[in-house]
């Protein structure tokens, strides 16, 4: 009897607390939010999404650092829960809006940047915001590194509507099927951001030096996570930047941290235990 109760205690204990809505109101008034969960007192991990995604597509993750790392999902500008604003769709706003939150958080953190996400952190670093990395993981885009990413094979016509444009764009980032559920919901929020709005985001008035000036700017530990058609970047950000490391996931779509959720952790982990600063 007394074992089970020990055992039971100790699960009590080691249990993660549960998944928190949290919400802070940015320099220039725009409400955001995040989702937060993890033991107190833990190292931080911050996920930023890509383009209209919301901040739970990184619910595997959330799952799987949350009882060792305090995990932040972020919601940016206009995207999942946080506040559709009518401006501030350019880097330099979103790198504040990524900044603002991270100001928030007790102690050094680790940020993981996906797709747009990579942008958006990288213009935070752009701003000088690199004094509380941890460590830096950037996932599928690219940094500014030669060779610029190719155009690709020619694309088929996009229906005409503007949901069934974006469901397209949603199904086309998985390599592995999802549910149908999944993908719906996932669909209906990124359909929340405006037209405008998510078109602005795809504009960011700068060269692609910007990029790189801000990836080269810090020594932190950084693992770039990408498919192959990032390569030859990646092999270049190896010669450039020291404390870099790379991993290509050669059978995986887009969102590659959901489509081989295991091995993406696994690396993850690793890099937590072996090179992050916390």
């Amino acid at each position: 009897m007394r074992s089970w109760l020990l055992a039971l205690c100790w699960l009590f204990i080691a249990a993660p607390a549960s998944a928190a809505d949290y919400y802070f109101t940015a320099s220039d008034g725009a409400r955001l939010h995040y989702t937060e969960s993890g033991p107190a007192g833990a190292p931080f991990l911050v996920f930023v999404p890509g383009w209209t995604m919301p901040g739970w597509i990184f619910t595997p993750q959330l799952k799987a650092f949350s009882k060792s790392y305090r995990v932040v999902l972020f919601d940016p500008r206009g995207q999942g829960s946080s506040e559709v604003t009518e401006t501030g769709y350019n880097q330099e706003r979103r790198g504040e809006d990524l900044g603002e939150l991270v100001d928030r958080l007790p102690g050094k953190v680790v940020v993981i940047g996906w797709s747009l996400g990579v942008l958006d952190t990288l213009a935070w670093i752009h701003q000088g915001g690199s004094d509380k990395l941890a460590g830096l993981v950037l996932i599928d885009n690219s940094v500014g590194e030669n060779p610029p990413p190719s155009p690709g094979p020619a694309s088929p016509p996009l229906p005409r509507s503007r949901e069934a444009r974006m469901r397209a764009f949603v199904a086309g980032m998985f390599h592995k099927a999802q549910s149908c559920a999944y993908l719906d919901r996932l669909a209906r929020i990124c359909l929340r951001v405006p037209p405008a709005q998510a078109e602005e985001l795809l504009r960011y008035p700068v060269p692609r030096s910007y990029w790189k000036d801000a990836v080269l700017s810090t020594d932190v530990p950084l693992l770039y996570a990408v498919r192959p058609h990032l390569q030859g970047q990646a092999d270049n950000l190896l010669i450039d930047r020291p404390n870099t490391s790379i991993a290509i996931f050669p059978k995986a779509g887009h969102a590659l941290f959901v489509d081989d959720a295991n091995r993406f952790d696994a690396l993850l982990q690793q890099f937590l235990d072996d090179k992050a600063r916390l």
